[in-house]
């Protein structure tokens, strides 16, 4: 199976986390709620994958943000996913490749892949350091 590299960002507000439906008729986890996030390309760092990323999908630029932790998520290929926590960001939130972008409480986040569930047991755990 292929390794690729992603990044995903946990969008942090009012503890509550923003997360993406995914289209139906994307290649992996098509249709599950999930932390939003990408591919980083080659050549690229994490924080400039992570910064494209943000602007790509949601129209927004990080200004303050955290790295969380690194977890795998196999699909069809094996994804190796860095997640950043965002807490504070310029511009308006527009969903360009999500079917539908909503807040959920930290608590009861209905995410649909297993990293991502930790990742936000990984938030709660350490949210008074952030």
């Amino acid at each position: 199976m292929k390794q690729r590299e992603c990044v995903s960002f946990i969008l942090l507000k009012d503890k509550q986390v923003l997360l993406e439906k995914r289209a139906i008729d994307k290649a992996t986890d098509p249709g599950l709620i999930t932390i939003p996030g990408g591919h980083i390309e080659q050549g690229e760092t994490q924080l400039q994958a992570l910064v494209r990323e943000l602007d790509e999908e949601l129209t927004i630029a990080p200004i303050q943000y955290h790295y969380l932790c690194s977890l795998y998520h196999p699909t069809c290929e094996l994804q190796l996913i860095h997640y950043y926590v965002i807490s504070k960001w310029q511009g308006e939130l527009t969903a360009l490749e999500a079917e539908t972008v909503q807040w959920y409480p930290v608590d009861s986040a209905p995410v649909g892949i297993e990293a991502d569930s930790i990742a936000l047991q990984e938030i709660k755990r350490v949210l008074h350091c952030l």
